[in-house]
């Protein structure tokens, strides 16, 4: 594969997953990942600041999706109800044709110490912008910090049971389902 063809963010996104999957994260290099996508490390480094960035490059696309879509729930949203509109404008991302590589990346991260605290760090910053959006949208505290700590939970809940190997739902239905069962649950008390 030569390196005018198209797509090399993606090349290089498979290569290092590829790569990871079968070396494991640390034993693998920014020029064996370049090489298996047919590309220079020069065009890794264009689209990448370190290998790890592989796995968490499309965080802030991510993050950006739900704090707009957070700002633009109607002002008569709760604060839960702003954060599933905001959670469930990013469900796009999670399409049938990535669950595989999804899988492969959150195994990835499972079996190093390191990107699992870059993990946390990620799931964190989610947290800090979601209580800022619901900020903005005038929720007070507690209410901010104890909304956004339970729409992160139920965005790691929905996300692990798509990742589940028998799961044939999407990931915005069992987002949504999540927060029925969450309802409910608080119903219950």
């Amino acid at each position: 594969m030569g390196r005018w063809e198209p797509d090399a963010r993606g090349r290089l996104e498979r290569a290092a997953l590829e790569l990871y999957g079968e070396r494991g994260f640390e034993q693998t290099t920014v020029a064996e990942i370049a090489a298996r996508a047919g590309l220079t490390e020069r065009t890794f480094f264009r689209h990448f600041a370190d290998k790890r960035e592989v796995l968490f490059g499309g965080s802030s696309v991510m993050r950006d999706l739900i704090l707009g879509a957070i700002a633009r729930a109607p002002a008569s949203a709760t604060p839960i109800e702003a954060i599933a509109a905001g959670l469930d404008a990013a469900a796009g991302v999670f399409t049938p044709d990535r669950r595989e590589s999804a899988r492969r990346r959150a195994g990835i991260i499972a079996a190093n110490a390191e990107l699992r605290e870059r993990e946390l760090i990620k799931m964190a910053a989610y947290t800090a912008g979601l209580v800022e959006a619901l900020r903005g949208r005038g929720v007070v505290e507690p209410a901010a910090s104890l909304s956004a700590e339970i729409g992160i939970a139920v965005f790691r809940v929905a996300f692990e049971r798509w990742l589940d190997q028998t799961e044939e739902r999407d990931y915005g239905q069992l987002l949504r389902d999540s927060f029925d069962e969450l309802k409910a649950l608080t119903a219950a008390c």
